[in-house]
């Protein structure tokens, strides 16, 4: 295994700030895409939050996440526009002030010159110690906070932005991978004496089932894990032999 791949895989937390997603009017398209940016670099998505942009409920939700050890992606809010509160929030949930971040202040003036001010300004105005996440699309920033990292909430810009942090910040770990048969011909509660037995012998490893009803009702039967997983089936498909019961493997 190369040395990049050498460390330890890293649990995210992620959450997507907007009305329009509660309301229905738009689809969250970024817990799919942090998944997939997530697990290609072999880390994980913990949990997931979908926050409206009311003041109280954001300061109450990062003021908890800020006290967990889990890094965390925010993605939302962090507009000048009167319903874009993440960066007060971001600030009040740290005890911190809001303040005009210099470095933030050019790049917007570089952009937008003399339309500037006096309200684009207000996207330099950031929680007092954040760091800034450059933006490739239109260079205004996001910013980092207490192991949060703050994006805009339009996908084109907040996604290169999270690889430009995963890649500078957390590089990369073995990748997770899982592997199952289909069970049949045994309800879930039979296989419950296999499964503890399975759970003892791998603990590294993390079994799961999937019960599928139907036509052809089946469990999905399997491991989850980053080494040892071809080791792990084996050991489940000569249990499965033991006991006699039918199995294939996924078409």
């Amino acid at each position: 295994m190369s040395d990049e791949l050498d460390i330890d895989p890293v649990r995210f937390g992620l959450i997507v700030i907007a009305d329009e997603v509660l309301k229905g009017e738009r689809i969250d398209r970024h817990l799919t895409a942090f998944k997939s940016l997530l697990g290609g670099r072999g880390h994980e998505l913990a949990w997931h939050w979908l926050l409206p942009d009311e003041p109280d409920a954001l300061t109450a939700h990062l003021r908890f996440s800020m006290g967990r050890p889990d890094p965390v992606f925010v993605c939302g809010g962090i507009g000048a526009t009167p319903d874009d509160h993440t960066r007060a929030c971001a600030a009040a949930a740290a005890h911190v002030a809001l303040v005009r971040h210099p470095e933030a202040a050019t790049l917007i003036e570089d952009r937008f010159g003399a339309e500037t001010y006096p309200h684009r300004i207000l996207m330099a105005d950031l929680p007092d110690g954040a760091e800034l996440i450059p933006n490739p699309v239109n260079r205004i920033p996001g910013f980092s906070l207490c192991r949060h990292w703050f994006l805009p909430g339009f996908p084109k810009m907040a996604w290169p932005m999270a690889e430009w942090v995963l890649e500078r910040r957390f590089g990369r770990a073995a990748v997770l991978r899982e592997m199952a048969v289909e069970v049949r011909g045994i309800p879930e509660s039979g296989l419950i004496p296999l499964m503890r037995h399975l759970e003892q012998e791998f603990p590294e490893l993390k079994l799961f089932s999937l019960p599928h009803l139907g036509e052809d009702p089946q469990i999905l039967l399997g491991f989850r894990g980053r080494a040892g997983l071809e080791e792990g089936m084996a050991a489940l498909r000569r249990e499965l032999d033991r006991a006699s019961l039918a199995y294939s493997e996924p078409s």
